[in-house]
C-alpha cells in the first residue's frame, strides 16, 4: 500500500470555482515578478516546502489581496507580513492574488499513521459537531476544500501545521475573525489537529 494518502471529496460534491481571470483583478505576469520577494518564505510558485507557511498556489481569487490588506491595516498580525505588506501598494495585492490564484497547488498527503487521526474528523468537516454548535466546514469551505471566492479560503492540501497554528490561534484570540473565532473556540486541540492533517490531505 502507498505510504502517503490523499482524501477525494464524494463526487458530485466538489463545487465549481471563478478563475483567476473572473475574479482577481490584478496582472499575472506582473504578479509573477513581484512574488520573486516572496519565494523564501512561501515557495516558487507559491508551494511553500516550510509547513508553517502557507502554500499560495491556487488560492480562491481575492483571498491573497484581501489578507494582505488585513496585514498592511493591522487588523492580522505577523511581524514578517506586516512588514512586507506595509510596502505593496492595492495595485501590487491585487497583482499577487493574480499570479498566485492562478497557480497550480502541490497536493497534500498524510502518512497511513496519520490516516487514521485524519479520518476522525471526516465527520466535523462534512458534518460538524451539533452540540457544540459548530458548523461543518464545508459550508463554507466546500466539500472539496476547494473554498468560496473571495471570503472563504482553499483549504485542501494546505500544510497541516499551518492550518493547526492558525485554527489555534483563532481558538485562543491570538487571531480574530467573526466565523472562525467562535467556532475555533469551541473544538478541542485534537480536533484541531485532527482537522488539519484531514484538510491537508484533502483534494
Amino acid at each position: 500500500m502507498n505510504k502517503w494518502l490523499s482524501l477525494v471529496a464524494p463526487a458530485g460534491l466538489v463545487l465549481g470555482l471563478f478563475s483567476a481571470a473572473q475574479a482577481a483583478g490584478g496582472n499575472v505576469e506582473t504578479g509573477k515578478s513581484k512574488a520573486e520577494l516572496c519565494i523564501a518564505c512561501h515557495g516558487v510558485n507559491g508551494n511553500s516546502e516550510l509547513a508553517i507557511n502557507p502554500k499560495l498556489a491556487g488560492q480562491v481569487p481575492g483571498y491573497i489581496a484581501s489578507q494582505l490588506a488585513a496585514f498592511n491595516k493591522g487588523k492580522r498580525n505577523n511581524p514578517i507580513m506586516v512588514g512586507i505588506a506595509q510596502g505593496l501598494s492595492d495595485e501590487d495585492m491585487q497583482d499577487l492574488d493574480a499570479y498566485y490564484s492562478g497557480q497550480t497547488i502541490a497536493p497534500g498527503a498524510v502518512t497511513e499513521e496519520q490516516a487514521a487521526v485524519a479520518l476522525a474528523a471526516e465527520t466535523i468537516y462534512r458534518g460538524g459537531v451539533r452540540e457544540l454548535q459548530v458548523p461543518a466546514c464545508m459550508s463554507c469551505h466546500g466539500p472539496s476544500g476547494a473554498g468560496i471566492p473571495v471570503q472563504f479560503p482553499r483549504v485542501a492540501g494546505q500544510h497541516s501545521e499551518y492550518l493547526e497554528s492558525q485554527l489555534l490561534a483563532f481558538k485562543t484570540g491570538a487571531r480574530e475573525h467573526e466565523i472562525m473565532s467562535p467556532i475555533a473556540f469551541r473544538l478541542s486541540e485534537q480536533q484541531i489537529k485532527q482537522l488539519a492533517l484531514y484538510m491537508q490531505a484533502l483534494h
